[in-house]
């Protein structure tokens, strides 16, 4: 479930109330009112770190056992329960998001019943506000439409979309100081590419809708014979030196084995407020995600353990000197040999090496 809400205001945390009630056996008689049910109606936003009081209520006798479940794990449990029931609620057990809790109850005849909320974790954490400040330009294609931008070995890598399906998807090797071009390999109409990441002598190139990552030789640029198959969209990619970091257009961010692409971790990027979504190009820097959000002049500093945004980096004087006629930003590319940060957009005929301004303490 995804929660929208506008940046830098404060919406109501009262969600919607909802009730998931079904008993597990086939029942064609009139709806049993729930042997133990939460005494909440609505659901509950909490912030992450945070622990709260809630309660069920059990209106049967023949309880046998009620159990709390968070997510899919059972989190506490009750034999033989009377009454009203108190619990404790930690709000980092799972971490950021959207999170199903069920109280499921099992009658001494073996039948069970469930009665679920979702409750929603926000971050503790107030994002600091940086700014982009230029250091200096460099010539980009203004034909490139910007997904991906990465450093290896002092080299450049760029893959670009396909707007007009007519075959300008590519993974390229850019000279950084005139902006040519000199290697690439494209793919045909049929697949719209997205970000790119390189690990080990790899690189990872994702596709739009077409569900397919492909893989390529870093010198050569010659593809693999094999690739990855993913559920969903495919946006930006980068990697922590371990595990390939992949959004998809939402609020997540999955962790995938690179030998096999399975998916090994799922994190949720929250802030103070809710969930921030639209996540595109990545770049992993010192130990934390830099993403682009579609569509705004934005780049968040995440943290890959938690979700939690830690800061917001303002790139709109960026756009104002670099974009032209061209389309949105994106674009983050970290040179660790001279720990650069450069960044770029969609058609932009500039690819900016910038800094990054912090508040003072």
């Amino acid at each position: 479930m995804i929660f929208e809400f506008k940046k830098n205001k404060l919406i109501p945390l009262v969600l919607i109330g909802f009730l998931l009630a079904a008993c597990e056996e086939t029942n064609t008689s009139e709806p049993q009112q729930l042997p133990a049910t939460f005494t909440f109606d609505e659901n509950l936003a909490i912030e992450y770190g945070k622990v709260v009081s809630a309660s069920f209520e059990v209106t049967a006798k023949n309880v046998a056992r009620v159990d709390l479940y968070f997510n899919d794990s059972i989190v506490q449990q009750w034999k033989k329960p009377s009454g009203r029931i108190s619990f404790d609620l930690d709000a980092s057990y799972y971490g950021l998001g959207a999170k199903q809790l069920t109280l499921k109850s099992t009658l001494i005849d073996g039948k069970t019943f469930s009665d679920s909320r979702l409750i929603r974790i926000n971050s503790d954490v107030e994002p600091e506000q940086w700014q982009v400040k230029i250091a200096s330009s460099f010539p980009h294609n203004p034909l490139s439409f910007t997904q991906g931008l990465e450093f290896s070995d002092g080299v450049l890598y760029e893959s670009t979309g396909d707007p007009n399906r007519d075959g300008s998807t590519m993974v390229a090797q850019v000279n950084l100081k005139s902006g040519a071009i000199t290697a690439k390999k494209t793919l045909d109409g049929n697949y719209f590419g997205e970000g790119i990441t390189i690990l080990g002598n790899r690189v990872y190139q994702l596709t739009w809708t077409e569900q397919k990552c492909f893989m390529y030789d870093k010198k050569s640029l010659e593809m693999d014979t094999k690739d990855f198959s993913y559920t969903g969209e495919g946006w930006g990619l980068c990697n922590d030196g371990k595990s390939i970091i992949m959004s998809d257009g939402t609020e997540r961010l999955v962790f995938r084995n690179p030998t096999n692409f399975q998916i090994e971790r799922t994190i949720e990027v929250y802030d103070k407020v809710g969930p921030r979504s639209k996540l595109n190009e990545l770049e992993y820097i010192d130990g934390k995600i830099y993403a682009n959000v579609w569509m705004l002049d934005l780049v968040l500093v995440i943290d890959p353990n938690s979700g939690r945004v830690l800061a917001e980096i303002d790139a709109s004087d960026l756009a104002t000197v670099g974009k032209g006629s061209g389309d949105v930003l994106n674009g983050i590319a970290y040179n660790p040999a001279t720990k650069k940060i450069y960044m770029t957009g969609k058609y932009w005929s500039k690819l900016f090496e910038v800094t990054l301004v912090k508040p003072s303490v």
